[in-house]
C-alpha cells in the first residue's frame, strides 16, 4: 500500500469509528472495543494531519511564488514561510513514520522483572539489590505499580536474586531493553586497600503472560513444598508453606516462600512461570523471524553486557548506544533511568525504520 494511500485509510478509519460510536448503536461490550481502537489511533491521526497540513501549506506557498500576478510582498512571505515548514518536514515525517511502525503485541503488556546477582560474591549481591531498587523507584516516578514476587537476600543487605511484577501502561516496551547483564566498577565497603572491584548482575525483564496468552497442563508439573528458610520465627518450622514449582518439558523451576500463605507463594510462582515460558516462546519465535538478531537493540541476549555503571567517574555507559550520563546518582534513584530508556526506544525505533527503507 503507497504512503498517502495508508494515512487515508487510517483517516477513514478514525472518522468511522467517530461515526459508530456517535450513533448509540453500539452496544456494551462492542462500544469499549471500539472506543479502545479509536484511543488507539489518536496519536498516529494527529500526526498524519499535521504532516498533511504542512504538504498542503508547502504547495499553497510554492503556488503563491510561482505566480506572476502576485504581490512581492507576499511573495517574499511565502518564501519564509516555506523555509520554515521544509526544514520542520523532515521531523514531522520521521515522528508520523514511527507511529506506523507495526507494534509489538507483547508491548502493551505488564512484566516480570527478575535480577540476579553474577560474578563478585557479596558486592555483586549488594549491586543486584540496589538495581532492584532503582527499578522499583523509576516505577514509581512512571506511576507503575511495583510488587515484589519473591526475594531471596544474603542476610547483608544484598539479594542473591529478586523478582517483582511491574503493572501499569506499556510497562514491557519500556523496560525490555534493561535484560542483559549490568557491570559495576566501585570500590567495595570491605576493600581496605581502595581497589576498584568489578561485579555484575543479570536482569530478565519478561511480558506478563496471563493464562489466555499461555496454557501450562498441571501434567506438565511437579509442584513440591517446604518449609521456608530465613527470617520468620516461629513460623519458618512449623508451617510448610514454600512451593516449589518445576515445569519438566523445560526444566524451568521457580520457587516462592516469602507469604506465609501455600496459596499465595504457589499462585507467584505460577505467574513467573507462565512469563518465562511465554518469553521462552517469544524468543523463539523472533528468532525465526530475523536471521540476525545483532543488530536490534535489546535482542535479549542475557549474555551481553549491556551497561556499565562506574562509581568513582559518576558515570553510567550504555554500551549498545553509546550513551554516557555523568549522573550515577540520579541514575540509580530512577529519576534519570528514563533518559536511556527512552534513548534506547528512539534507536530501536530508527533501526525498524532503516529496515523498511
Amino acid at each position: 500500500m503507497a504512503f498517502e494511500e495508508k494515512l487515508n485509510t487510517i483517516l477513514a478509519r478514525s472518522e468511522e469509528l467517530e461515526a459508530l460510536l456517535g450513533s448509540g448503536e453500539a452496544d456494551a461490550d462492542t462500544f469499549v472495543k471500539l472506543s479502545k481502537e479509536l484511543a488507539g489511533l489518536k496519536d498516529v491521526v494527529e500526526a498524519i494531519k499535521e504532516y498533511k497540513t504542512a504538504i498542503k501549506q508547502i504547495e499553497d506557498d510554492q503556488a503563491m511564488i510561482d505566480d506572476p500576478e502576485m504581490d512581492a510582498e507576499l511573495k517574499a512571505m511565502a518564501k519564509d514561510e516555506l523555509y520554515e515548514i521544509k526544514n520542520n518536514l523532515p521531523a514531522i515525517e520521521k515522528n508520523l513514520k514511527i507511529l506506523l511502525l507495526p507494534k509489538n503485541a507483547v508491548d502493551e503488556k505488564n512484566a516480570i522483572l527478575e535480577v540476579r546477582a553474577g560474578t563478585g560474591g557479596e558486592e555483586a549481591a549488594l549491586f543486584a539489590a540496589e538495581l532492584f531498587r532503582m527499578y522499583e523507584h523509576f516505577a514509581a516516578e512512571q506511576g507503575w505499580k511495583f510488587e515484589m514476587l519473591s526475594v531471596n537476600d544474603t542476610g547483608l543487605g544484598g539479594y542473591k536474586e529478586a523478582t517483582a511484577s511491574v503493572i501499569g501502561k506499556n510497562v514491557f516496551e519500556k523496560l525490555k531493553f534493561e535484560s542483559g547483564v549490568h557491570r559495576v566498577q566501585r570500590v567495595p565497603e570491605t576493600e581496605s586497600a581502595g581497589r576498584v572491584h568489578t561485579s555484575a548482575a543479570t536482569v530478565a525483564v519478561l511480558p506478563e503472560a496471563e493464562e489466555v496468552d499461555f496454557k501450562i497442563d498441571e501434567k506438565d508439573l511437579k509442584i513440591d513444598v517446604y518449609r521456608a528458610s530465613g527470617a520468620g520465627g516461629q513460623h519458618v518450622n512449623k508451617t510448610e508453606s514454600a512451593v516449589r514449582i518445576t515445569h519438566i518439558p523445560s526444566g524451568f523451576v521457580v520457587a516462592c516462600q516469602d507469604e506465609r500463605s501455600q496459596f499465595k507463594n504457589k499462585d507467584r510462582a505460577m505467574r513467573i512461570l507462565r512469563s518465562r515460558l511465554f518469553d521462552f516462546q517469544q524468543q523463539k519465535l523472533d528468532a525465526e523471524r530475523s536471521v540476525d538478531r545483532k543488530n536490534q537493540v535489546g535482542s535479549g541476549d542475557r549474555s551481553e553486557r549491556i551497561r556499565t555503571y562506574n562509581f568513582p567517574q559518576g558515570r553510567v555507559t550504555d554500551h549498545r548506544i553509546n550513551l554516557t550520563l555523568y549522573k550515577i546518582d540520579e541514575v540509580m534513584n530512577g529519576t534519570a533511568l528514563g533518559e536511556i530508556v527512552d534513548a534506547l526506544i528512539e534507536d530501536n525505533q530508527l533501526t525498524r525504520l532503516s529496515e523498511l527503507e
